[in-house]
């Protein structure tokens, strides 16, 4: 038998426990040993709960228990759960994660703890949650020269746009709606503002390039400037807008960047609603291949931090690898401004926008002109792009979106 621990009994903690309860033989099967929940780590009291007994409050309890050989952290946020996962991998015992914050800013250090004490690191459910992604990547898609990966890594704002999109709301409106049917926290930041995108990029890039994608770096944008209006226009165009993260090749580097896209509906992407997310990966040898699921919720969560476990019990995981900041360079990646992109940009209107853009741009292609001067580019880079809008505001004429374009 090997016993567990569970650090977190929240909604994912509780999910982790459940699922071991209720599918103890499939994961006993799969996983070729039996599977036992020893501990789990709360400061609450759960008097309620049929697993009560199993509740600690003390990390060390489970830390100094040599009958623990894995250990499950569900707490989220930077600390304590590092320190916890540190401490645990340098006494030998396995760790699956879910946390996307520890596993950005400190994979690189446990991930080479986990290989010197020859256990395991593991973290499927950083990304996709219940959608499983960096085992198709690291695993299926190993013998491939990865160029892109562009996805919708975040269910929240996947919402807020889709009923931004279809039924007309305002930002507020369809944020209010979505902290109603819990998927937004009180403090909604971290999702809005593009932040927890930008940890699960910075994950996939480290995995494609093996380089420390440091996500204090990645030029990060969120959704709080989307207007309806901007919505409705892409719309009448055939597409829809899309918050995501993306790592493209240019030339023989990476660029990192997390923004609002206007996808076009020829993109399986485009069509991803509500609080599903989809990870795109353009491939050298297999092509284009999407993977598409719920990216949170209790069980879809638990499914994936327990794939993990029966892989590591099994002795079958895959140890992931990338540079630590101490060997990053800055010319590992290039800027954003580099990628070239048709732009979708709305100007102020007026007698002559058109004549004006036109002059700046070259030819450009009008998608509205009803309030708003909304205008398609050519493929630019981000840097003439700004340059351009940079000039016709010096002569007066303000943009008022500036949004790329994934055809």
């Amino acid at each position: 038998m090997v016993n567990i621990a569970v650090l977190g009994f929240g909604v994912v903690g509780s999910g982790v426990v459940e699922l071991c309860e209720s599918n103890a033989d499939k994961i006993s099967a799969a996983a070729g040993n039996d599977v036992y929940v020893k501990y789990i780590l709360d400061l609450r009291d759960f008097p309620d709960s049929p697993y009560k007994d199993r509740i600690v409050k003390d990390f060390e309890v489970i830390l100094n228990d040599p009958e623990v050989s894995l250990i499950v952290e569900c707490l989220g946020g930077s600390h304590p759960a590092y320190d916890f996962s540190l401490a645990a991998l340098k006494k030998g015992k396995s760790v699956v994660s879910s946390n996307k914050e520890t596993v950005a800013k400190f994979g690189h250090e446990l991930l080479k703890t986990a290989r010197e004490n020859g256990v395991y690191y593991l973290f499927e459910a950083s990304v996709g949650g219940g959608t499983p992604v960096i085992r198709p990547l690291s695993k299926c898609l190993a013998a491939n020269r990865v160029e892109e990966v562009c996805g919708i890594l975040n269910g929240t704002t996947n919402y807020i746009l889709t009923m931004m999109n279809k039924y007309s709301e305002s930002f507020a409106t369809a944020l209010a709606s979505a902290q109603e049917k819990g998927y937004a926290e009180r403090d909604p930041s971290d999702d809005i503002n593009g932040v927890d995108t930008c940890r699960k990029i910075c994950i996939l890039t480290d995995i494609v390039t093996g380089k420390f994608c440091d996500p204090a770096k990645v030029d990060t944008t969120g959704i709080t400037a989307i207007r309806p209006e901007d919505v409705k226009t892409v719309e009448k165009w055939g597409g829809a807008i899309k918050l995501l993260g993306r790592c493209t090749l240019v030339g023989d580097k990476y660029a990192v960047m997390v923004s609002p896209f206007v996808v076009s509906a020829d993109r399986m992407i485009a069509s991803v609603d509500n609080v599903f997310n989809a990870v795109a990966f353009k491939c050298d040898a297999a092509g284009d291949v999407t993977l598409c699921g719920r990216g949170a919720g209790k069980l879809p969560t638990a499914s994936a931090m327990v794939s993990d476990v029966i892989d590591a019990v099994s002795g079958k995981a895959y140890r992931a690898d990338w540079s630590t900041p101490e060997e990053s360079r800055e010319d590992d990646f290039v800027s954003p401004d580099d990628v070239a992109d048709r732009f979708l940009i709305a100007f102020d209107n007026g007698a002559d926008a058109l004549a004006r853009v036109n002059a700046e741009f070259g030819e450009v292609r009008v998608i509205d002109d009803a309030t708003a001067l909304y205008v398609m580019t050519e493929q630019i880079t981000g840097a003439d792009a700004k340059k351009h809008i940079a000039n016709l505001e010096k002569l007066g004429l303000k943009s008022q979106t500036a949004l790329r374009v994934l055809l």
